[in-house]
């Protein structure tokens, strides 16, 4: 038997035992993490599924009319200001499924597919339904089935239906997509770039040298974030190359209200990654510490799919996440048009965030 070797092993365990923090990030926070998603997605006794409908006016006898009448009306907004019809459909071997119909124009219904509020747009137009989606959205593609299938069963004979796929640009999946993409990376750039460096210098003592140094603290730091701005622009630049030659996908909003957007989150990241690095010169719980911020906003913010795919009680504070808010603006100003005065107010919450988070990280620094 190596004796050695087996002592060797025990200190490798004591090691990791005598940190608290490592076992918090290393055991607890993945089985909290687990704890989380399962709630959000596996707990609902129905599944939920917004639909923007465009309604007849000619002829308000429609078998879908007909098929709604039993629908719960609800307001979609405090005061009645919106409206939606809700209607439960399954059984309970196969579950049910909620549908919240969302009365709408071409315009807002348009605007809300943009949004990934709905992925499904149900038309009433000469005497039938027509639906609209994307075909390469999955989640879209699943809808339209499920509801075509429960208007089949539910409503009279003789109903008549549609597909008109949305192709065009704004209202792909992709669309949707790219923009989270771009929020994403300015969050990863900030959090891996610099808080994970600032405390790998602490671990490394160089901290401690450079703060001997005749230089400034806080342009020490600044630094950082100039840099990540530009290297961030960089990245955009060429993802946007990229997606603009093979998708097709233009920028359909203010050039400046985009870079002032892109400016804000990199610095709201900064500010939280300069906080999140201000004390412990651990690697180990470095990592702990930036998959705490960075990975629930993967999860929550919108990124790869639409938020509102989590419980409607939950859905205002998803909203004013940072990633939330910067992918939100993005998205807004790519697919949606928008220009600086409608986006102003995320660009100076976003940089508030980040003064406060610096000003307080500042403050609290451990440079030795």
């Amino acid at each position: 038997m190596n004796q050695p070797l087996i002592q060797l092993i025990l200190i490798q365990f004591k090691e990791f035992y005598r940190e608290p923090g490592i076992i918090f990030w290393g055991i607890v926070f993945p089985i909290l993490m687990a704890w989380g998603l399962g709630v959000a997605f596996t707990s609902k006794a129905e599944q939920i599924r917004n639909v923007a409908l465009i309604e007849s006016r000619e002829n308000p006898n429609l078998p879908l009319r007909r098929f709604l009448e039993e629908a719960r009306v609800a307001e979609r907004k405090p005061g009645g200001v919106e409206k939606e019809y809700i209607k439960s459909v399954g059984d309970e071997k196969l579950g049910t499924i909620q549908y919240h119909f969302i009365p709408a124009d071409w315009e807002r219904a348009m605007a809300l597919l943009k949004r990934g509020t709905v992925a499904l747009i149900l038309e009433e137009k000469n005497g039938a339904v027509q639906y609209h989606f994307d075909p390469h959205n999955s989640d879209a593609h699943l809808s339209y089935l499920q509801l075509s299938a429960a208007l089949e069963q539910t409503a009279p004979a003789g109903l008549s239906a549609g597909v008109s796929p949305l192709t065009q640009a704004g209202a792909r999946y992709i669309d949707f997509l790219v923009p989270g993409l771009i929020a994403m990376g300015i969050m990863m750039s900030a959090m891996w770039g610099i808080s994970y460096s600032l405390i790998e210098k602490r671990n490394k003592k160089l901290l401690r040298r450079m703060v001997a140094t005749p230089m400034k603290r806080s342009g020490f730091l600044i630094s950082h974030f100039i840099a990540r701005v530009a290297l961030s622009l960089l990245e955009t630049f060429l993802l946007y190359l990229f997606v603009h030659y093979y998708f097709g996908i233009t920028i359909q909003g203010n050039l400046l209200a985009l870079l002032l957007m892109m400016v804000a989150g990199m610095l709201a990241f900064t500010g939280i990654a300069i906080f999140v690095s201000s004390r412990t010169a651990k690697l180990e719980i470095a990592n702990g510490l930036i998959n705490t911020v960075t990975m629930p906003m993967m999860v929550l913010s919108g990124i790869f799919f639409s938020y509102h795919n989590f419980p409607e009680a939950v859905v205002p504070y998803i909203r004013i996440l940072p990633l939330t808010m910067l992918a939100d603006g993005i998205r807004a100003i790519f697919i949606e048009g928008a220009g600086l005065a409608e986006q102003l107010w995320k660009i100076l919450v976003l940089s508030g965030v980040g003064v406060g988070f610096f000003a307080a990280g500042l403050k609290i620094y451990k440079w030795y």
